[in-house]
């Protein structure tokens, strides 16, 4: 399955309706520009996927944007990636174990590799089933074979 078709899947709920994926980072984070023209960030370890630029102008001024920059690369965190796991595979990238919104952490005992592909399905649906819930709700993931 494509990239495009995967972020349609996992992630049309939102009104997303994925063209072309213009960027990606190391930690699966993707841009990808929508049939209207707009840019989005899919976000895995926080589990969104939101409109960042209503057009390539928007995107430019976003990317020399310092801040947005510094979070897009994740710099610090990549470099003890790389440390503990070396270079990624073909389409593998670093990920949280354990996404933000659930409680995981930034550090990298709650860091491995999966596959992109993974990375899109896996949050798609994870902040699907969660969305609805109120801030600091528990919750409790159960892995079924």
């Amino acid at each position: 399955m494509s990239i495009i078709q995967e972020i349609k899947e996992s992630w049309g709920w939102i009104g997303i309706d994925p063209i072309e994926v213009v960027g990606g980072n190391e930690f699966g984070n993707l841009m990808i520009k929508d049939s209207q023209g707009k840019y989005w960030r899919l976000c895995p370890e926080d589990l969104y996927c939101k409109v960042v630029a209503n057009g390539r102008e928007e995107l430019n001024c976003l990317s020399k944007d310092q801040e947005f920059l510094e979070d897009w690369y994740m710099q610090a965190l990549v470099e003890q990636a790389k440390e503990k796991y070396g270079p990624l595979p073909d389409q593998m990238k670093y990920c949280l174990i354990t996404p933000g919104p659930c409680g995981g952490e930034y550090a990298i005992l709650n860091i491995n590799i999966a596959h992109q592909i993974e990375l899109v399905r896996f949050s798609g649906d994870l902040a699907k089933k969660i969305k609805d819930l109120p801030e600091g709700a528990h919750i409790q993931l159960k892995v079924v074979d």
